[in-house]
């Protein structure tokens, strides 16, 4: 039966070597090489070094933070009230149902309904306000990232808060506890592990998003998901995109530490 075990896990073994493990060593490696080829720490002196790429940590950093803020603002109070209707499935199958739809697509119709003369400023035009440049605005940029996360913090918000005891939140009433209170010592505490879930889910994905920042920020919003595309795709700088990639990296490990679940006693 072990024996079994062992060949049935070999798929996964080869799944992590050759799709998470090898692309993540290609990336460190191309990272230590100029564009000629050469073995070279420069591309990591540069960019410790430079005030731009600094700055573009510092948006990325920044932006990933707003998103994933704004999502579990939005994200929390939903879930709650999700626990408490009688088809809860139904509700979170249409929350779930715009992650089935190509970015791109949803990008671009976004596209059209912040565009000067798209759907938002047609309805602002019924109550006299004229049409404004909403696309290519940090504002556009947030709604449209907060709108694609959402179902990422939603879902492990949900089945954090569906997995309370009930008996818990009875017992802190009948000790004289206010909803409030409950809230705050009692729900909330015990449903951090899905609160660390959700923001690995956004917060990891959010530090190097690139297409949102072209299509909805126009270029206004920067970040190093952008810069890694620029040297890949358009300087053919291998290197110096891969150096960022590394950086990305080591960024999603930190966040990884943090958000994780504390042993406690030897335990989860």
């Amino acid at each position: 039966m072990k024996k079994y075990n062992t060949l049935l896990a070999v798929p996964y073994f080869m799944w992590l070597i050759f799709f998470v493990l090898a692309p993540v060593l290609l990336v460190v490696g191309y990272s230590f090489f100029d564009q000629n080829g050469h073995f070279t720490l420069a591309n990591y002196a540069e960019y410790f070094s430079s005030g731009k790429y600094l700055l573009m940590t510092f948006n990325s950093v920044w932006y990933a933070l707003l998103i994933t803020v704004i999502t579990l603002v939005i994200s929390y109070p939903t879930a709650y009230f999700l626990t408490k209707l009688k088809h809860k499935d139904l509700w979170l199958l249409l929350i779930i149902l715009p992650t089935w739809i190509n970015l791109l697509l949803k990008a671009y119709a976004f596209i059209g309904i912040f565009g000067v003369h798209g759907g938002l400023n047609s309805f602002l035009g019924f109550f006299g306000i004229l049409p404004k440049q909403l696309l290519f605005t940090d504002f556009s940029f947030l709604v449209v990232a907060v709108y694609i996360q959402l179902p990422f913090m939603i879902i492990p918000l949900l089945n954090a808060l569906d997995e309370l005891p009930a008996s818990f939140i009875a017992a802190s009433k009948d000790l004289g506890a206010s909803a409030t209170q409950t809230f705050f010592k009692v729900v909330f505490p015990l449903s951090l592990n899905g609160v660390k879930s959700g923001v690995q889910a956004v917060f990891i994905p959010s530090l190097s998003l690139f297409m949102l920042t072209r299509l909805i920020g126009g270029n206004r919003v920067i970040t190093l998901g952008t810069a890694i595309e620029e040297h890949f795709m358009v300087t053919q700088n291998w290197g110096k995109g891969a150096t960022i990639g590394v950086v990305l990296i080591l960024a999603m490990i930190v966040v990884m530490i943090f958000t994780g679940e504390k042993k406690v006693g030897g335990k989860k």
